[in-house]
């Protein structure tokens, strides 16, 4: 039995931050109903088509769900998605702002009928306040929380190369829904869980604003060098390849320059002797180690570092990563199907239970349940209308 076996989402979701939440829920044995917009459903099917023809993003997002096409506006298709509401234990939704008050499905509404129903609400700004009305995509929340401040060169800011703001908002309302779940069985009560973008991202942002209020310090980019850590990031190896390496610690410091670099002058050197010392001369510690690691090619250095007890790293391409050995040592990837028919590898989610599976359903069509749900939820229709 899975944690959330006979819980029924019914999620009003598009684009990412919403259905990363809900894929979550899938996964630990929820049924997730997933409503889209009748012919062209979430649109973030159409951001591309390298999965054999679907969207990475949709089939990433969306595995282990039920989709149907319902015209919210239409009367007997909102008699439909009622009679789900009516049998949902936790409701989902990050439309526009105002949409669902505007149709009547807000938390306070559907909650006022059914106070046990978990409602999540996910926006860019959160529910007042002057942004309150403004649309959020991610790297635009990258933005807003300084995140590009402190990302890309000295010269230039660059995004995270992956959806940050997205997921950090998808896994606190993931967390949120499982929080309030927990509180209802013990108390009957249901909950509304907001969740906003800039305050999900935010949380993520503390340590830079930490370092850049309190420490009176200009917020600088570094590449990919730590800004506040040192010495931590790329350095060359002999062959012309890049290794990454990360010292925490003093000791791991003094281990570095007695057993790599050969120098035991440097482990007391005032320049060099704790991390803020270090910080404030990378470019040195850069030369230093660089002139070290000439010595080894880049596996020498790897297998030199692990020894000695320095936390390194190769950097692997996505393609790469997809054949990672530890991944593939660990059996972590599954089959799951493609709305085309077609098997993909999908990755096992990050939390192991030791005597449960995750479910991994397949990926669905665009309203491929929509017989099938519309049949089940016909007769609760009939009754409240």
């Amino acid at each position: 039995m899975l944690p959330l076996d006979g819980i029924t989402v019914v999620s009003l979701e598009q684009a990412v931050a919403a259905p990363f939440a809900t894929r979550q829920l899938a996964d630990l044995g929820a049924r997730v109903i997933k409503v889209e917009r009748p012919d062209v459903g979430d649109f973030a099917r159409e951001y591309d088509r390298t999965v054999h023809g679907d969207s990475s993003y949709f089939v990433w997002l969306n595995r282990g769900k039920e989709s149907i096409e319902l015209d919210i506006k239409d009367t007997a298709d909102r008699a439909v998605l009622d009679a789900m509401i009516a049998q949902a234990d936790v409701v989902v939704q990050n439309l526009i702002p105002g949409a669902v008050e505007r149709l009547g499905l807000d938390a306070a509404t559907l909650r006022a009928a059914r106070p046990e129903l978990v409602y999540c609400s996910i926006s860019g700004y959160g529910p007042d306040g002057p942004f309150r009305s403004k649309k959020a995509y991610d790297l635009l929340v990258q933005c807003e929380a300084g995140l590009l401040a402190t990302t890309g060169s000295p010269d230039e800011p660059a995004k995270v190369g992956v959806s940050v703001a997205d997921i950090a908002t998808g896994m606190y309302a993931y967390s949120g829904v499982l929080s309030a779940l927990l509180r209802r069985f013990r108390s009957g009560e249901g909950a509304t869980v907001e969740v906003a973008m800039l305050d999900a991202l935010g949380e993520w942002m503390m340590q830079p604003t930490y370092y850049a209020v309190y420490g009176d310090r200009p917020t600088v980019r570094t590449g990919a060098k730590h800004a506040s850590i040192a010495p931590y990031g790329p350095y060359r190896a002999g062959d012309g390849n890049t290794v990454f390496l990360s010292v925490q610690n003093d000791r791991e410091w003094e281990g570095l320059c007695r057993r790599v670099i050969g120098d035991t002058a440097l482990i007391d050197d005032p320049r060099f002797v704790h991390n803020t010392e270090r910080v404030e001369h990378d470019a040195e510690v850069t030369v230093l180690l660089e002139k070290a690691f000439a010595a080894y090619d880049a596996d020498d250095l790897v297998d030199r570092l692990d020894e000695v007890g320095i936390a390194c790293a190769r950097m692997r391409t996505p393609a790469q990563f997809h054949e990672h050995p530890q991944l593939q040592a660990r059996d972590r990837w599954r089959s799951v199907m493609t709305p085309g028919g077609q098997a993909i590898d999908a990755l096992l989610p990050p939390v192991v239970l030791s005597d449960a599976a995750p479910a991994m359903g397949d990926v669905p069509s665009l309203g491929s349940h929509n017989e099938s749900l519309r049949a089940e939820f016909a007769r609760m229709a009939r009754v409240l209308a």
